[in-house]
């Protein structure tokens, strides 16, 4: 699966409460989500519609490296 190309932060949060994220904080234009799912971890991300490819790439990372899942079966069990 192709990682998306127009889609906003604040539909990224959602997807990303399936796996246990939440929106802790806000400042301006950028969240703070965490999961206390495998251990805390905490991801930032920009609330600007759509989300630069790069930026999404590199969240999509660091949360599979969280799960300990590849960044295409994080991609499936987010946007199905």
């Amino acid at each position: 699966m192709k990682i998306p190309r127009d889609i906003p932060g604040r539909e990224l949060a959602k997807a990303l409460a399936g796996l246990g994220y939440a929106v802790t904080h806000q400042t301006g234009s950028h969240m703070r989500l965490t999961t206390r799912r495998g251990g805390e971890h905490h991801i930032t991300i920009p609330a600007a519609r759509p989300i630069h490819v790069g930026t999404l790439n590199a969240i999509l990372h660091d949360v599979a490296a969280h799960h300990g899942m590849s960044r295409q079966d994080l991609l499936t069990a987010l946007f199905g």
